[in-house]
């Protein structure tokens, strides 16, 4: 059977394995799944492909019926390998021998993703040997032992090593996804998905996961009118104490607040804010790019182009040639 139309869409192969936590397979195919152009056009077609093709347990009380196998893997744009809960048994050895020969059925220079402790099976493969890889915290022992040539961060959400991404625990895998498409597509699709699954359009990778954190009082105020409030007057320099002022408390228990609620500092969130809007107006207007600085709250030309390519790896020009709709 063929996994793939010949529709020129970008195929993403989502490789399951027995008990398959469900919820980060359903992150896949409902994130990419939701992807469109701006005439309307799906930009994605995922599929789901086994070792054997048929029956697969998953994390619950059900079973998910796969129609297609390992020669899925051949095909894919971008391979996807969510976590199972098989990977938390402290039980560690190589690799099945089914799943090694469907793993190198990949095309070389296909991207390769793993959500959560699907970050096992790539480093287990090898494709994770020399690179920067996170999984959920609650592994990160056990991963840094079994593959000490891994350059390991427990501390971010998700990496992306030239093409091989992995992401920490369950929701990370959300934030991985958004990720891909606005690398693919621009912000302004990859925000149009978020919009529809009502979730954050733009975690960071390098926000910190939520390790022992505690939570915020809920007899304390949150931060959000100061958020609010910073997002209508992003066009100007905005300083701690203004955003502390809308809260009506002092800058060090805003900032403590703030981390809590949010896991970054106010003038990291600012600065990501301001290249949000930044990448927006860059595909939706045909403003100058120094106009665009302006609006963003960059006020120059060259400091968003320095923001943009610490962040991005482009210029504003580049970008916009990149993403610009017709």
């Amino acid at each position: 059977m063929t996994a793939f139309a010949d529709d020129g869409r970008h195929r993403v192969a989502v490789l399951v394995r027995d008990e398959i936590l469900s919820f980060e397979l359903s992150i896949v195919h409902r994130l990419f799944g939701q992807a469109r152009s701006a005439a309307g056009t799906a930009l994605y077609e995922v599929v789901t492909c086994a070792l054997d093709p048929g029956d697969v347990r998953t994390d619950a009380d059900f079973t998910i019926t796969v129609v297609h196998g390992p020669e899925a893997l051949a095909e894919a744009d971008t391979v996807v390998v969510p976590g199972s809960r098989v990977d938390f048994e402290p039980r560690s050895g190589p690799l099945a021998p089914s799943l090694t020969a469907a793993l190198a059925r990949i095309r070389p220079g296909t991207r390769i993703a793993s959500i959560c402790s699907g970050s096992f099976v790539l480093a287990a493969a090898g494709l994770l040997t020399g690179r920067r890889a996170t999984t959920h915290w609650r592994s990160s022992a056990r991963f840094r032992e079994r593959f000490p040539n891994v350059v390991f961060d427990v501390d971010v959400l998700y990496t992306d090593d030239d093409g091989v991404l992995t992401s920490a625990g369950a929701a990370a895998g959300i934030d991985l996804c958004l990720h891909m498409i606005r690398t693919d597509h621009g912000a302004a699709v990859a925000n149009e998905v978020a919009r529809g699954s009502v979730v954050p359009p733009h975690r960071e990778g390098g926000q910190a996961q939520y390790v022992q954190r505690p939570m915020p009082d809920p007899r304390v105020s949150s931060t959000g009118k100061a958020r609010q409030w910073a997002l209508a007057n992003l066009h100007r320099p905005i300083t701690l104490r203004e955003l502390a002022a809308q809260e009506s408390t002092s800058t060090r228990t805003f900032t403590r607040r703030f981390r809590d609620e949010i896991g970054t500092s106010p003038g990291r969130w600012l600065t990501q804010q301001r290249i949000e809007r930044a990448c927006s107006l860059l595909e939706r207007t045909d403003l100058p790019i120094d106009e665009v600085a302006v609006t963003a709250g960059f006020g120059t030309a060259g400091s968003m182009r320095l923001h943009l390519q610490a962040e991005l790896g482009v210029s504003p020009s580049a970008y916009r040639a990149t993403f610009r709709g017709p």
